[in-house]
């Protein structure tokens, strides 16, 4: 197959092209590092192995689109990093670009293309529920009404433009993806390596995680699976409270897990991403993996934690 990503030398999209290549799929992987349409083979990733493209996702065309013309299917997991910096308007004008931006350029190129990829995989986030408190959350479910809903359903919009083509769309509402380089994870474990770890303001909220490597197992799945369409939860069918994820990384580390950070010192130190990143939280339920038959590796956040560092 061929397989173009967007995004794919991040933390989710790194990885995917690697497994694609190393068994004998020609990767394409869409970076900004280059010229408009110049390709560049990766050296040791074999043949075909991974090709990096040039690409300006302004919201237009360009000469990158050759290398979706024909492809097999498309992974869109471009965007900046939503918690790496405080939300000044500039902060936000820039997740929202980085995402809208992207989108439409992939969607625009499928439709432009003669031969349009059978499907395309295009990420989301669970923030589009909002704020849910305990209510589990379908893929039924309307979208919130904070920043983040209304950024996840702008992006997924510009996504399902590409329908338009005849490709099968597919939008993956992604919680906390747990690894133990990368990702949230080795943040939150800086406490808990001083034994000062807890939870996170009054631990009732939830969290609802993934390990990464169902995130890449549930996308190759999606890929082959021709029934799924629209949106897909791709959490872990446990969310679990922020008190139980304390409590969870403190077993696995044999660390004591009692030592809530306040709701008004996390304000403090990041802002208004706080509150929809931290401090309320969505009890995500993936019934549309559960009900087309993926199988999760990681169901349950204690099998995670033993998975990512060791029983």
């Amino acid at each position: 197959m061929r397989i173009v990503i967007a995004g794919g030398t991040g933390f989710i999209g790194g990885p995917l092209a690697e497994v694609y290549a190393e068994e004998g799929h020609d990767v394409r992987v869409l970076t900004r590092s280059l010229s408009d349409g110049e390709a560049r083979h990766d050296p040791g990733t074999g043949k075909p192995g991974i090709t990096r493209v040039g690409w300006k996702p302004t919201g237009e065309t360009g000469r990158w689109m050759e290398a979706l013309d024909g492809a097999d299917a498309v992974v869109n997991l471009a965007g900046e990093p939503i918690g790496d910096a405080r939300w000044t308007p500039q902060r936000k004008a820039k997740l929202r670009d980085s995402r809208l931006l992207a989108t439409r350029s992939l969607a625009a190129s499928i439709n432009a293309v003669a031969q349009p990829p059978r499907v395309m995989v295009s990420a989301s986030g669970v923030g589009y529920y909002g704020a849910a408190g305990d209510e589990p959350k379908t893929e039924d479910a309307p979208a919130g009404t904070d920043f983040m809903a209304h950024l996840a359903e702008d992006w997924e919009g510009e996504a399902r433009k590409a329908e338009r083509a005849g490709t099968r769309v597919v939008l993956m509402r992604t919680g906390v993806v747990l690894e133990k380089v990368g990702g949230a994870l080795p943040r939150m474990l800086t406490p808990f390596r001083f034994f000062v770890g807890g939870p996170l303001g009054s631990g009732r909220q939830y969290i609802s995680w993934i390990h990464r490597l169902d995130v890449l197992e549930m996308i190759r799945w999606i890929i082959e699976t021709p029934g799924v369409t629209g949106p897909i939860n791709a959490t872990a069918p446990h969310p679990v409270t922020s008190r139980d994820f304390a409590k969870a990384i403190g077993r696995a580390l044999r660390r004591p897990s009692r030592v809530p950070a306040p709701a008004f010192a996390l304000r403090l130190l990041v802002g208004e991403m706080a509150d929809p990143l931290l401090l309320t939280g969505q009890r995500v339920i993936p019934a549309v993996a559960q009900a087309h038959g993926y199988h999760f590796r990681y169901p349950e956040i204690d099998i995670a934690m033993r998975g990512i560092f060791g029983d």
